[in-house]
């Protein structure tokens, strides 16, 4: 299958200090990627240099074009969208009119953006509060919120930066199920998460970052089943299964 996005030896340095090394990744058409890793592994980091919010070192690709170049506008424009960590939602604008500026870089072509209606099909708490402001909204609610806003605008690869931050358990797993959702839409996800369980329970693929560098990857299911990622992350005993490669 031919990669949608891709990124290889990407650096992010913060003055002197490299907060990313040299790291390389790979999302195909409608595939979840995880990335996993603790606190301050650089995973944040590397998402706001994939967007273009900070400046990296390393090749950027998006369906074949390069983006090195490109400001965040105009690779929202080509299809990439990122959800931060802190959703940033307009607070004392409606449900319905934040999900109505998701679809602004269709400039007066609304037809073409994601629907209202296929948005509230996906996340029917969000119909039933579409009056509501979304400084209102819990938790769990803003996250679903700051989804649905991003799909508005079709994006083609949605980048999500720790979407089961504060949430409370069952949440997580409604939040988990629609991004699983989302792979049979046809729109790829890149998922940064310290919540490994849950992030591995819907992605295809993962990378394991410690201490800004990619240290492991491989295939969801084996990455489950290895025992280094279960001893640091899941916290239970492995199966005796083949582990996942691991990368310099």
């Amino acid at each position: 299958m031919s990669r949608l996005f891709e990124a290889q030896d990407v650096t992010v340095a913060y003055g002197k200090i490299e907060a990313v090394r040299g790291v390389s990744l790979a999302v195909e058409p409608g595939r979840v990627v995880t990335v996993l890793g603790a606190n301050g592994a650089g995973k944040t980091t590397l998402l706001n240099a994939l967007m273009g919010v900070l400046p990296a070192r390393g090749a950027i690709r998006f369906d074949g074009r390069d983006l090195a170049r490109l400001p965040v506008e105009e690779r929202v424009a080509a299809g990439l969208s990122l959800i931060p960590e802190r959703r940033e939602l307009f607070a004392t604008m409606s449900v319905e009119d934040n999900l109505r500026l998701g679809a602004f870089r269709f400039r007066g072509r609304p037809q073409e953006g994601g629907s209202l209606e296929a948005m509230f099909a996906l996340f029917p708490r969000l119909k039933e509060r579409r009056r509501q402001l979304a400084g209102t909204l819990s938790g769990g609610e803003r996250q679903m919120l700051a989804m649905a806003r991003a799909l508005m605008g079709r994006p083609r690869l949605l980048m999500l930066d720790e979407p089961s931050l504060g949430l409370a358990p069952l949440i997580v797993a409604e939040v988990m199920r629609t991004v699983a959702d989302l792979r049979g839409q046809g729109v790829a996800v890149l998922l940064v998460e310290q919540n490994a369980r849950a992030a591995l329970q819907v992605a295809d693929y993962g990378y394991v970052m410690d201490g800004g560098s990619v240290v492991l990857e491989g295939e969801s299911r084996a990455l489950q089943a290895d025992k280094r990622v279960v001893e640091t992350y899941l916290g239970v005993l492995a199966a005796d299964t083949e582990p996942a490669r691991g990368v310099g």
